[in-house]
């Protein structure tokens, strides 16, 4: 997993649970990091961030009182938020389709299943690094262009279609593997 000095980064991991974050936090410390600054829910991320500034956030979804969506949101389209453009990765446990599709299209960069591992979190690091995206405002979403790859479409109403055959394909809507999710969001 060499190749980048994280070094210099500084990171913001938001969980609920203190094991987590300790994980996180020495996760990142093994992949060199030396500034990595916690906390418990969304409102105090959101709070740390004032005076923290953080390269990336890693955030957990379910929270209370600020779950991780709210926080995505807040973040990315507050009138008061330090950084709108801070690079976001999601990390739940919670893999559903739609659960996927509401955190892209909230302003997450990547997402990450958990059980978390080294290799994936360094994974998602590297591809905010290598890959990284304009930030677009289209209606009321304001965030990295979820758009992953460039299609040159000639057809007509092609998300219709497409909405139609996601639609049926994930009538179970069970939780997806992290293959899955990465396919969808780079599909």
């Amino acid at each position: 997993m060499a190749g980048y000095n994280l070094e210099r980064l500084n990171f913001l991991c938001v969980d609920d649970n203190k094991h987590m974050r300790a994980l996180v936090k020495t996760i990142l410390h093994a992949l060199g990091s030396k500034n990595v600054h916690e906390a418990a829910d969304g409102a105090d991320a959101f709070k740390e961030l004032r005076h923290f500034p953080a390269d990336i956030i890693i955030c957990d979804w379910n929270m209370s009182p600020l779950d991780g969506l709210d926080f995505v949101r807040l973040v990315r389209t507050g009138k008061d938020s330090p950084n709108p453009f801070v690079p976001i990765i999601m990390l739940t446990g919670h893999t559903e389709m739609h659960r996927v599709i509401e955190a892209r299209d909230a302003g997450v960069h990547e997402f990450l299943a958990k059980p978390i591992s080294a290799k994936g979190l360094f994974s998602r690091i590297r591809s905010i690094i290598e890959r990284p995206r304009p930030f677009i405002r289209a209606g009321m979403y304001f965030g990295p262009d979820r758009r992953r790859r460039q299609i040159d479409w000639k057809g007509p109403e092609r998300r219709k279609a497409g909405m139609a055959a996601a639609g049926a394909s994930n009538a179970a809507d069970g939780g997806l593997s992290q293959a899955e999710v990465e396919a969808l969001l780079n599909g």
